[in-house]
């Protein structure tokens, strides 16, 4: 019976050993994961699929719109047409660009982290990885000043449609309360320069401008530009989120070379004074 008992403890005691070499395996990788980067990429993500999305849909939307009750002859609003066209092809360049981009963010961050230093152990530093840190830096700068100017000129459509829809509401307001007959207000897209001023009829006034509101494609078109200009405004936060972190991580790259620069150069003077002791000791021996 001992030696059976025995067994079934040293059983248990692997066992043991082997959940607990599991658990600090996890525990480790769980430390080697760059949160902060890996939060910057969901947004990021999220932001630029918000912004590309809504704000394809919303432009396809403000052409129907326009044809349809503001501009009925083609040739007037025929270059907007192409502009609009244009942007929906950029949006698909920046959608591919940002999904790679924040890609290998988030694998710059997995790399610099000090966490995976201390998973893998020791690692050198070079001259050519502080530069693409250093490039990452600079480009990321830029891209989030452009995204601010993004942000901006998504505001323009929001703000227009804005006008539009309060616009409905007075005349929906002068309706109920039968003060002013709402024929005389009036919302003309021409002022905007979005088409041009000999467009036909280039405004709507009245039950014309207050069914124009009541239309799905009003309605979808409005949103949607809300949301992508909220989308830009997530990716912009995402790019600073970013820019902090590739600044901490171009800093602790910094000083891993000036502390692999110490190293090597207190490493060589221990070997030269080992030679020195060694010959020292030979000629000790030589004399004796």
């Amino acid at each position: 019976m001992k030696p059976a008992m025995e067994t079934a403890a040293e059983e248990n005691a692997e066992q043991s050993q082997e959940k607990k070499g599991c658990f600090e395996c996890c525990i480790k990788c769980l430390g080697g994961v760059p949160y902060a980067s890996l939060v910057a990429t969901i947004l990021c993500f999220s932001g630029v699929a918000l912004f590309c999305g809504c704000g394809h849909v919303a432009l396809t939307g403000t052409v129907s719109i326009l044809e349809q009750h503001f501009s009925t002859t083609a040739s007037d609003h025929a270059l907007l047409s192409e502009v609009i066209q244009l942007m929906q092809y950029v949006i698909y360049g920046i959608a591919s660009f940002f999904f790679l981009y924040g890609i290998i963010l988030l694998a710059e961050g997995f790399y610099t982290t000090s966490a995976v230093k201390e998973l893998h152990g020791e690692f050198k530093t070079t001259a050519c990885g502080r530069c693409i840190s250093g490039m990452f830096v600079f480009l990321t700068y830029v891209l989030g000043v452009a995204w601010l100017g993004v942000f901006g000129f998504s505001a323009v459509p929001v703000f227009m449609f804005y006008n539009i829809w309060s616009t409905c509401e007075v005349i929906k307001s002068l309706q109920i309360n039968m003060t002013v007959p709402g024929d005389q207000i009036c919302v003309d897209i021409r002022q905007y320069g979005i088409i041009p001023w000999n467009a036909v009829p280039g405004k709507a006034c009245g039950p014309i401008l207050e069914n124009i509101c009541n239309t799905n494609e009003f309605y979808m078109s409005y949103h949607l530009f809300i949301v992508a200009c909220a989308g830009a405004g997530a990716t912009v936060i995402a790019l600073i989120h970013f820019l902090m972190i590739l600044s901490s991580n171009w800093a602790y790259l910094k000083d891993a070379s000036k502390m692999q620069a110490y190293q090597d150069i207190k490493a060589k003077e221990e070997q030269e004074l080992q030679d020195i002791q060694s010959r020292s000791k030979e000629q000790l021996n030589s004399y004796t």
